[in-house]
């Protein structure tokens, strides 16, 4: 045997123990790694999933949320635009009836006030307002006060036109104007009647039948007011409501 053969594989195993030995790779351990990255990205994925259906199912909630809101707001909006409209049209029947009650009103009492010199009583009475009025004597100056009213225009003054009312205030007593209408009463050319009625707490006389000196029949009232006394006649039997109810407003200083 060769005596160097020995040395030489102790040399070897020498040289062999005093390096590091190299550490191969498992290849187990690779494959399980590798394993496991496909499992990683599945969870991920039904992470994923998950949240979308969260999102999904909490967008169909709030959505179904809102419509049903929606509805109900539309709901309650018609409601109330029916309850409003129920309002403005009782409102306007209750308008219209108050309109109508005022025009029928208006057409029932449609009355001016007359008002008369302040100085001769200030006699103020109401009188319809489709007549009108002209003042003939305004007793500026003094001496007698004169009127006239009549629908629409006044007519001429005379014996034998026909006026709604004639208005005189005249300076002279109650009792001499009296006794002088006295004379035609029961007269047989003038059928005049006569009767005592209360003008502003006052007595007057009223005096119906042919007017004097006229051919015309209607109504005459005669009071006192203060020193004076005052006429008002209707030339026609025609005026008489309407006369009446001037009566019965009339007003004056004692």
């Amino acid at each position: 045997m060769n005596n160097n053969q020995p040395l030489q594989t102790q040399s070897t195993l020498g040289a062999q123990v005093g390096q590091t030995p190299q550490v191969q790779p498992v290849r187990q351990n690779s494959m399980n790694q590798a394993n496991l990255a496909p499992k990683k990205k599945t969870n991920s994925g039904a992470a994923r999933i998950i949240v979308i259906v969260i999102l999904v199912l909490t967008t169909v909630v709030f959505a179904g949320l809102f419509l049903w809101m929606l509805t109900e707001f539309n709901t309650l909006k018609a409601d109330y635009d029916k309850e409003v409209a129920a309002e403005i049209a009782k409102a306007k029947d209750e308008q219209s009836i108050d309109d109508a009650y005022k025009c029928q009103e208006e057409k029932d009492f449609p009355y001016k006030i007359f008002a008369g010199p302040v100085d001769y009583g200030e006699l103020n009475f109401e009188y319809p307002k489709t007549w009108s009025a002209y003042i003939a004597k305004d007793a500026s100056n003094g001496g007698d006060f004169e009127a006239y009213l009549n629908p629409i225009q006044v007519e001429p003054i005379s014996n034998s036109t026909v006026n709604a009312l004639r208005i005189r205030i005249v300076n002279r007593t109650f009792e001499d104007v009296a006794k002088e209408y006295q004379r035609y009463v029961g007269n047989r050319d003038s059928v005049l009647n006569v009767e005592s009625v209360t003008v502003n707490g006052a007595t007057a006389n009223l005096y119906y039948g042919t007017i004097p000196n006229t051919d015309l029949s209607g109504y005459i009232l005669i009071f006192k007011i203060r020193d004076k006394t005052a006429f008002m006649q209707t030339d026609s039997v025609l005026f008489k409501e309407s006369f009446e109810k001037i009566i019965q407003s009339i007003k004056f200083n004692s």
